[in-house]
């Protein structure tokens, strides 16, 4: 907020990430009726299930997207010998990352240069998705338990209306291939991704903004 105001922004308001993301998504918020959000992020997984324009159970996690690169960093390290630095690991990420092993579509195998620990020269391995979603494990299990613990606290209506609806992901974090299905699978819901996920916050953020009139009520002031 005092970001905003040094720049001699006249009002400036605040809403919430979870919020703004449903409606980038194109999610009707004020309708009374039920929808979970779920935007995997960079720093934050935000958990929201949003009803007649306000958040009715909300969760943060402190799992997402660099939580997911340093695992790979990790599992490199741990598994190969091999050093890699954190571009290299967001790379891999986003070429061959998966949450589950078993795709329809695999990506090709890639690979990875970097310093072999125990003799210090540089050197490269072959790997491929599976190995990622081996990595990725614990962190995508602690995102879905956290999935799992609001909707067991959603009311028993607004679960209801998220049986029909299903549950959407945005943010960049959901383009981690085989995601959806995985959550998919522990839920029994449906997952639906945003199209263009890394957007739907700023997209969200911007539409409110064109519309103050209509969103005011769910603006922090």
């Amino acid at each position: 907020k005092e970001s905003c105001e040094r720049v001699n922004g006249k009002e400036v308001y605040l809403i919430h990430e979870p919020m703004a993301a449903a409606i980038g998504i194109g999610i009707d918020i004020m309708q009374p009726k039920g929808n979970m959000i779920v935007d995997i992020g960079g720093g934050t997984t935000e958990i929201a299930v949003i009803a007649l324009g306000g958040i009715v159970c909300d969760k943060s996690v402190k799992v997402a997207g660099d939580v997911f690169t340093n695992d790979i960093v990790y599992y490199m390290r741990t598994q190969h010998n091999l050093y890699v630095g954190e571009r290299t690991a967001e790379k891999i990420k986003i070429q061959i990352g998966a949450a589950t092993e078993d795709l329809e579509l695999p990506p090709d195998e890639m690979s990875v240069q970097g310093r072999d620990l125990l003799t210090g020269k540089p050197k490269q391995v072959q790997i491929s998705y599976r190995e990622i979603a081996k990595a990725l494990d614990k962190s995508i299990l602690r995102i879905e338990d956290s999935v799992m613990e609001t909707l067991s606290q959603t009311p028993p209506e607004l679960a209801a209306d998220i049986y029909n609806t299903g549950i959407y992901l945005a943010g960049g974090g959901s383009m981690l291939r085989g995601l959806d299905k995985r959550l998919s699978q522990k839920t029994d819901l449906p997952v639906y991704i945003a199209e263009d996920p890394l957007r739907a916050v700023v997209r969200g953020t911007g539409i409110t903004l064109k519309n103050l009139a209509k969103f005011k009520s769910i603006l922090i002031k």
